[in-house]
């Protein structure tokens, strides 16, 4: 009972409720399933990239490339759907994960083979990824009069009652779950994260484990380059502009530790769900956009004080009874 009481994915999903709840006592539409299955919906695509994020953090690292690798990988995808209205789109998707592994194992090869900071290299890459996206394009715009009519309908269809774009994401983190809690990779996550030269000694290639992690939060970040563009019919430079912090707020809100080791798929999926609802939740009862981001903003380091005081009370309980002992 007391491990529940301390769990953060039971707080956060009872702060979820009580915002959908407060919501809902002055619109009580707010509350209806049609428009709780929407938010969940609209919010598919960020706990997917969140997840990915979440396998890079672990491991003491950090990806603030995502959403460049998202903008690339869909203007590729648009450019080549609108050449080539014929390719099936399953096809597709495989080349936007292909291409988004690639463009992983990049920022991984950096990290692993030449010891560069991971926040300098994906800082780096954030900028060369969103200047190809200008190149490859010449400033266009991509827009859905280019693309065909199963590029963009095929997330907008519907399975047992859940939009596809939903299912893409149950896909994906049942998927991501397994890796953590059922393979070594999973597990080599958690244990560089936790203590780096241990792993060492156990046989675990940090740096390769490293490079595993930015390949799988480029692969992700691929898959949701095509979701992206299908969802919202435009291909530009500007295409989740920014989202990188997003992404990394999921996380944090989540309850993954940035000191990495600590996190669990459920946190950063329910992370991500908590902005999903709070971003939807303040339109409707007329909060401004300034106190929307300033209220994400508290939220964010109000995790990561949460995050740091758990840490740190968790070392001062072992100090404490390592003295009593003695």
């Amino acid at each position: 009972m007391n491990r529940l009481l301390k769990s953060r994915e039971l707080w956060l999903a009872l702060a979820i409720l009580a915002v959908i709840v407060l919501v809902t006592l002055r619109f009580p539409r707010f509350s209806q399933p049609g428009n709780l299955l929407t938010i969940f919906n609209d919010t598919s695509i960020l706990m997917m990239l969140a997840l990915g994020q979440m396998a890079v953090i672990l491991t003491r690292s950090i990806d603030l490339s995502m959403a460049s690798n998202l903008a690339l990988t869909g203007m590729l995808v648009a450019m080549t759907n609108a050449a080539f209205p014929f390719i099936p789109i399953p096809l597709l998707i495989a080349g936007c994960v292909v291409v988004g592994a690639a463009l992983g194992a990049f920022n991984g090869i950096l990290v692993w083979k030449l010891d560069i900071p991971p926040i300098v290299v994906t800082l780096g890459t954030l900028t060369i990824f969103r200047g190809l996206v200008f190149v490859v394009s010449g400033g266009a715009w991509v827009n859905a009069a280019q693309m065909s009519t199963d590029f963009i309908q095929l997330q907008r269809g519907t399975l047992l009652g859940l939009p596809i774009l939903s299912w893409f994401a149950i896909v994906v983190a049942a998927l991501v779950y397994l890796l953590m809690t059922r393979t070594p990779w999973g597990r080599a996550f958690y244990a560089i994260g936790v203590n780096p030269t241990a792993s060492v000694y156990t046989g675990i290639n940090v740096g390769r484990t490293k490079f595993l992690a930015f390949v799988l939060s480029g692969a992700i970040s691929g898959l949701c380059g095509y979701l992206w563009i299908s969802r919202y019919v435009i291909a530009s430079v500007e295409v989740a502009g920014g989202y990188e912090l997003t992404i990394v707020a999921a996380c944090v809100i989540g309850g993954v530790s940035i000191a990495g080791g600590i996190g669990t798929v459920g946190g950063a999926l329910l992370g991500a769900l908590f902005l999903g609802v709070v971003n939807n939740a303040l339109p409707v009862i007329g909060v401004s956009p300034f106190w929307q981001m300033a209220i994400s903003g508290a939220a964010i380091l109000l995790a990561v004080v949460l995050n740091a005081r758990g840490e740190r009370s968790k070392g001062r309980i072992i100090l404490k009874k390592a003295e009593v002992a003695a």
